[in-house]
C-alpha cells in the first residue's frame, strides 16, 4: 500500500500566503453556493477519508464560488507519494471549516475510471465569509502570540546567560579564548551544506550533504534534524513499497541516533522532540510518542505538525484499546488529548477522536457525554452518517422523540437504509 509520509520542508515552520481569490459580487455574509466537487480515490485511502477529502474539496470550491477575497498564511508541509512530491496546507480544513455553516449533500455518487474509484459529490453549501476572517484574524493573534512567546523565551535564556557570568567569581587570571582557525569558516559551510540539502530532492544526496554539516559543526542541531527526518522519509518509501521491516529497520534507527544526539545537544529543540515521537511511532511505542509530541507543545504551544501528531498517535492508541475492549484506558487516552488547553479551531482535526470517545461513553451507558461528543462531530460534519444515527439511537433511548426523529431523517436522506426503517 502506497503511503505519503508528511515532512516539514525545513527544520522551522515556512510560511507562504495563500490568496483565495475569485469575482465577488455577492455583498451578504452569508450566502447558499451549489457545487460539486470530485475525489480519485488514492491506495492508502479508506472509504471514510476518501468521502472525507471528496467533501473537502466540494467546500472549497464553495468558498472560492462564493466570492471571498482573503489573504491569510499557512503552514506548507512537503508530501511525497511515489517519488512525486506535493505540498498540502495543514491548515486548509480549519479554515474551510470555519467559512462554511451547513453543508446539505444533494447527491453523492462512485463510479470507476482506470481501475481507481471516483467520488463524486454535489452540495448546497452556506457560506459565512464573517466567519471566515474571524477565524483568520483568531489564527494570525495566534501566530503574534506564538512570535511573542518564543522572544521571551530568547530573552530569558539570554538573562540566565548574563546571570550566570555575573556570578561566576573572578580568577586571579583571565583567559582569552579564540577560536581554532577555520572554525568560523566550518560552520558556515555547514550552513550552505544543509540549506543546499533542504532543496534537494534526492534523499540520499540530503543524507551526504546533512552528514557533512554535521561532521564540520558537530554543534549543529539542524542538521541530524533534517538527516534524521530523511531517514524516516526513505523508511516511510520502502514500507510503501511493501519492503521488509528488517529491510527498512536500519533507517529508523540512524534516525533514532540523530534526534537522541540532537536532543543531547539541545533538549529543548521542538523539531528534535518532533522526530523523536516519529521515530517512536515507527517502533510501536505511542506512549512514549505521545510524550515526545507533548513535550514538544509544551515547548512552542503553537507547533502546529506536533499537535497533529499528537492527535494522529493518540486517536489511533485510543482505537486499539477499544478493540481490545479497554475501555477505561481509552477513555483516559482521549481524555488526556481532548481536554487539553487545544484552540477550538482544533476541533475539526479532532473529529475521529470525539466519535470515539461518542461510542465509548455509548457502552458505558454516559448517554448525555456521548450525546455531547457525537454533536461536536455532527457540527464538524453534518453528513456524518455514523453519528446521527448513534445520537438518534441515544435521543430515541431517552425518549426525545422529535430529535431522534430529526437525525433519522438526516441520516436516511444521506442514503442510511436503517435510518429510514426508524421513521414512521
Amino acid at each position: 500500500m502506497n503511503r505519503a509520509t508528511l515532512l516539514p520542508l525545513t527544520p522551522a515552520a515556512l510560511l507562504l500566503p495563500i490568496i483565495f481569490l475569485v469575482a465577488s459580487e455577492a455583498t451578504a455574509t452569508e450566502t447558499t453556493v451549489v457545487t460539486e466537487g470530485q475525489y480519485v480515490m488514492a491506495d492508502g485511502d479508506t472509504l471514510a477519508m476518501a468521502e472525507d477529502k471528496v467533501l473537502q474539496r466540494a467546500q472549497r470550491k464553495a468558498v472560492e464560488e462564493a466570492g471571498i477575497y482573503l489573504e491569510s498564511t499557512f503552514h506548507d508541509y512537503e508530501s511525497v507519494r511515489n517519488g512525486k512530491s506535493t505540498q498540502v496546507s495543514a491548515l486548509e480544513i480549519r479554515t474551510l471549516a470555519a467559512a462554511i455553516t451547513k453543508t446539505d449533500v444533494l447527491e453523492s455518487r462512485r463510479s470507476f475510471e482506470h481501475g481507481r474509484p471516483v467520488f463524486t459529490i454535489r452540495i448546497r453549501a452556506v457560506v459565512n465569509v464573517d466567519h471566515l476572517q474571524e477565524a483568520v484574524r483568531r489564527w494570525r493573534s495566534e501566530e503574534q502570540l506564538a512570535a511573542h512567546f518564543r522572544q521571551l523565551q530568547k530573552e530569558n535564556a539570554e538573562l540566565k546567560a548574563q546571570l550566570r557570568e555575573a556570578q561566576t567569581p573572578p580568577s586571579g587570571v583571565r583567559t582569552l579564548a579564540i577560536d581554532p582557525p577555520g572554525r568560523t569558516g566550518s560552520q558556515g559551510q555547514a550552513r550552505h551544506l544543509l540549506e543546499t540539502a533542504l532543496h534537494s530532492y534526492n534523499l540520499r544526496q540530503k543524507i551526504d550533504l546533512t552528514s557533512q554539516a554535521a561532521a564540520l559543526d558537530p554543534q549543529f542541531v539542524d542538521p541530524l534534524i533534517v538527516r534524521g527526518q530523511t531517514y524516516l522519509k526513505m523508511a516511510s518509501l520502502a514500507f510503501s513499497n511493501k519492503s521488509l521491516p528488517s529491510e527498512y529497520s536500519e533507517y529508523i534507527d540512524c534516525a533514532r541516533m540523530d534526534f537522541d544526539r540532537a536532543l543531547i545537544l539541545d533538549a529543548r529543540n521542538p523539531w528534535a522532540l518532533l522526530g523523536q515521537g516519529d521515530v517512536h511511532t515507527w517502533l510501536n511505542q505511542p506512549e512514549v510518542a505521545e510524550n515526545a509530541y507533548t513535550q514538544a507543545l509544551e515547548i512552542d504551544p503553537f507547533f502546529d505538525i506536533a499537535r497533529q501528531r499528537l492527535i494522529r498517535v493518540t486517536t489511533s492508541q485510543a482505537r486499539k484499546l477499544v478493540s481490545t475492549k479497554q475501555w477505561g484506558p481509552a477513555m483516559t487516552t482521549l481524555n488526556r488529548m481532548l481536554n487539553s488547553s487545544a484552540s477550538e479551531s482544533w476541533i475539526p482535526s479532532q473529529k475521529e477522536a470525539y466519535l470515539l470517545r461518542g461510542e465509548l461513553h455509548q457502552r458505558l451507558n454516559q448517554s448525555a457525554q456521548a450525546i455531547d461528543d457525537l454533536s461536536v462531530v455532527i457540527d464538524i460534519d453534518p453528513t456524518h452518517v455514523q453519528a446521527l444515527m448513534m445520537r438518534g439511537q441515544l435521543y430515541q433511548e431517552q425518549q426525545h422523540g422529535q430529535l431522534a426523529k430529526e437525525d433519522f431523517e438526516q441520516a436516511c436522506i444521506l442514503g442510511a437504509p436503517t435510518a429510514c426503517e426508524q421513521l414512521p
